[in-house]
């Protein structure tokens, strides 16, 4: 095979079939395996093998579904940027394992820069978000700084694997 498993997973090279897998997958998680071989052009066997070998090495970490909020009673999205008052690791490690459990709270990112939490969190109404951000956000004891954005729309992007090129083949391959 083409493909070599290294320790760390920047050692991973990964070729064509397993690019190719990743795209599929990424478009429909829920793709049956012999749907999968087709588009990727081997064998199922094969196909399953090497999602198989993706998950092992961690490349493949999940499959997750693409709920509507609003159908669970929360339409409202937005984005919180977080400025704590200091950056000791207790603090860090408080802020981001409380809020990362709190309900209604959909991705946690810790950033470099002017602000070091953007919070992605969905909401029934204005006023459940102001709630929120009142009461878990702007109050926590490491935050000093707490500024809302609503999400107006969100859309996905074509992911990592668009703008990788596969690798040209030689004439008559």
């Amino acid at each position: 095979m083409a493909w070599i498993m290294g320790g760390v997973p920047n050692d991973l090279r990964l070729d064509e079939i397993d690019r190719e897998l990743l795209r599929a997958l990424a478009e429909d998680a829920r793709m049956p395996n012999n749907k999968l071989a087709e588009r990727a052009g081997v064998a199922p066997s094969t196909a399953l093998q090497r999602v198989r070998a993706l998950r092992a090495a961690g490349v493949l970490r999940g499959f997750h579904a693409d709920i509507d909020l609003a159908a669970l009673g929360r339409p409202l999205q937005a984005l919180v940027a977080i400025r704590l008052s200091s950056h000791s690791r207790e603090q860090i490690d408080s802020f981001t394992g409380t809020v990362r459990r709190l309900p209604g709270v959909l991705s946690v990112f810790h950033l470099a820069g002017a602000t070091d939490y953007l919070v992605w969190l969905a909401a029934p109404d204005a006023q459940g978000l102001r709630e929120f951000v009142v009461d878990h956000l702007a109050t926590h004891p490491a935050v000093a700084h707490a500024e809302t954005s609503l999400i107006y729309e969100h859309h996905r992007g074509p992911g990592a694997l668009a703008d990788v090129a596969p690798p040209e083949r030689a004439p008559g391959a």
